[in-house]
């Protein structure tokens, strides 16, 4: 494996574990205690409660996403170059159009008299 291949599993577990991590998250006025129990949440996660802990996840796993995705689009730059320096074939001049044909040359009856 490929460190691009290792970076872009990484890319998609991090989106999962980010995107789980905000849904656990509850809003400001909701109460930490109704998503555990009475008084669990501040012996699960420290005296403090959850919204430090969860906040702080959130923020490494974001800047996680931010940092491998910068090192999925460098090695999307140099691969890029890569195929520059193979020669790709280009068309030098562009294909001429043929020319239209009157109506009198493709031998269509315009219904028209000739005068």
């Amino acid at each position: 494996m490929d460190l691009e291949t290792i970076l872009l599993v990484l890319l998609v577990l991090d989106a999962v574990a980010l995107g789980g991590l905000v849904l656990l998250q509850q809003g400001r006025g909701a109460d930490v205690g109704a998503a555990f129990g009475a008084g669990a949440a501040n012996t699960m996660f420290g005296s403090a409660g959850s919204t430090s802990f969860l906040t702080k996840m959130t923020v490494w796993l974001a800047i996680g996403f931010f940092v491998i995705s910068f090192g999925l689009a460098y090695f999307a730059k140099e691969r890029a170059e890569q195929m520059q320096e193979l020669g790709v074939p280009t068309i030098e001049e562009p294909l001429e159009e043929p020319e239209q044909l009157t109506p009198e040359e493709e031998g269509v009856d315009s219904g028209l008299p000739d005068v």
